[in-house]
């Protein structure tokens, strides 16, 4: 457009104002204006999708899925059921999708329902390395009874977890190996053997799972649930994951939008970080919040007495070179390190650690054996967790550090995390000889999702506070609620929390961004 005078413009100011208020009056139906400068077309610029109302909350399932009643067995396995609760399960058929076979194949899932299958479905997930699905879900609908008045909780285990096609395929020895491996060390010559107890695990797993192997991921976990959403019959998937689950709810909302209902994260991994982030967060975290279980338990007078982080300390370097008694059983600093670990992760066992820490210093770890027993040790029909942890994580990142790097990152998280940075370092070792996948997960970013509520813990072992911010940072519809309690999840431990979550999931309410709950 030519140049024009002051004087013109001064002239043409009333009516532009004129023409700017009748504009003004309503919304236009008449397509943008494209302004002309030169030869050059200069549109507006498109504006970013909204983000989606919250779900409407539906109606109960019609599902194709055949339910047979499992309650006995349930109560079996997690010792007890609340009076009245009835346990169903069945069993999901999706497509494998293997990367040499895309879309062919059959996967099987197991599913768990606690209800008449006459409410709304809610799914609930947690950890791949943790317990699986199905028992999770029945042990999340025990301790949230407020929600079986409207919802059906339905868990499912994870691919090449619990009876889902188990990938029970790493061979005992490997196993122990892995886990047991000696928590501080740092020289090239002792990773390279644990890098030769996993190549020896993951050509195993090969041989046993051939072209199963790399469909056991989060991108294909992701597609089951949208079968289970499909045959459930429902409009939208309603769900809470918890920790890394979170990445699993992230994936699906990337992959199948317009499926998404109401949605939870209670703790997230950090979006922003790479394998090698991820490994050093979590560190960081589980060092964090010993020294918050170590300040509580001097204050209650524990058996570690005044100085707990002293006695395990020396614990950990006393079992580096000689292994513990523990009943049928020895245990080195590795099983040392990781039985700490999950037993921070539940507060409720805060107690039970200190003892059995106490027992270990006094020479016997059978206590410490059984925190750790279900990472190498089946239990019940389930197999160990180890090697579906060890499958699906190798399979979510195209990162392979080597040998080398590994070391160097030993080094340098044992002298900064000296309890945890060890056991985080080998992490990135187990994915050494493993196949690389085709591509990363999705980064969460769709700006058209509906809201979710994304929530962070200030004492987390397996998920750094700062790494749950960032998801809802990350997510353009994120939402976060901070509880500043201590364990791994929140839901179901803090009642501010649960009343938040309650009522976004029962009302459509969504908790005011950035809330806190106290402890």
């Amino acid at each position: 457009m030519p140049r024009t005078s002051h004087r013109a413009g001064a002239v043409l100011l009333p009516l532009l104002l004129v023409v700017l208020a009748a504009c003004s009056a309503g919304p236009s139906g008449r397509p943008p204006v494209a302004f002309q400068d030169g030869d050059q077309q200069v549109a507006p610029a498109p504006q970013p999708p909204k983000p989606a109302p919250v779900p409407e909350l539906g109606g109960p399932s019609d599902d194709m899925l055949l339910w047979s009643d499992c309650t006995d067995q349930t109560r079996a396995e997690l010792g007890e059921l609340p009076p009245g609760m009835t346990v169903s399960c069945s069993q999901l058929l999706s497509t494998l999708d293997s990367p040499e076979a895309p879309e062919r194949g059959t996967a099987r899932n197991a599913l768990l329902r606690v209800g008449t299958g006459q409410r709304v479905p809610l799914v609930v997930a947690g950890d791949v390395g943790g317990e699986p699905g199905t028992t999770f879900a029945a042990r999340m609908a025990a301790q949230l009874p407020e929600l079986l008045n409207t919802f059906d909780i339905i868990g499912m285990d994870r691919r090449g977890t619990g009876e889902s096609d188990p990938a029970a395929c790493v061979p005992q020895p490997q196993r122990e190996a892995i886990v047991d491996f000696d928590a501080r060390a740092t020289d090239r010559a002792q990773l390279d053997r644990l890098l030769e107890s996993v190549l020896r695990a993951s050509q195993e797993c090969l041989l046993d799972l051939d072209e199963r192997l790399q469909a056991y991921d989060t991108w294909r976990a992701a597609s089951d649930l949208e079968e289970l959403r499909l045959d459930l019959g429902v409009p939208k998937l309603h769900a809470i994951g918890r920790g890394e689950a979170s990445r699993l709810l992230t994936t699906y909302a990337e992959r199948f939008p317009t499926s998404v209902g109401r949605m939870v994260l209670d703790g997230a991994p950090d979006p922003t970080r790479d394998a090698i982030g991820q490994a050093e967060h979590e560190a960081q975290a589980a060092e964090h919040v010993f020294d918050v279980f170590a300040a509580d338990c001097a204050g209650r007078g524990c058996p570690l007495g005044p100085e707990p982080r002293k006695i395990v300390d020396g614990l950990v370097e006393r079992t580096r070179q000689a292994p513990l008694p523990a009943g049928s059983t020895t245990i080195g600093s590795g099983r040392v390190v990781q039985a700490i670990l999950l037993g921070l992760s539940d507060r409720k066992s805060w107690p039970a650690l200190a003892d059995a820490l106490a027992a270990a210093d006094r020479g016997d770890g059978a206590r410490l054996a059984e925190f750790s027993a279900p990472l190498v040790t089946a239990q019940g029909i389930n197999p160990p967790w180890l090697d579906g942890e060890l499958i699906t994580s190798c399979n979510d990142t195209t990162l392979r550090v080597p040998p080398q790097r590994a070391g160097d990152l030993a080094k340098d998280w044992v002298n900064r995390f000296p309890l945890f940075g060890g056991a985080s370092a080998q992490r990135l070792v187990w994915c050494g000889s493993w196949p690389v996948p085709q591509q990363p997960l999705p980064a969460p970013r769709r700006p058209d999702l509906p809201p979710i509520p994304v929530i962070s813990t200030a004492n987390d072992p397996l998920v750094l506070e700062a790494g749950s911010e960032h998801m809802a940072e990350q997510l353009p519809t994120g939402v976060l609620v901070r509880w500043q309690g201590s364990g791994h999840g929140a839901i179901a431990r803090s009642r501010c929390v649960t009343d938040a979550v309650t009522r976004f999931l029962l009302q459509g309410t969504v908790p005011t961004d950035g809330m806190a709950c106290p402890e």
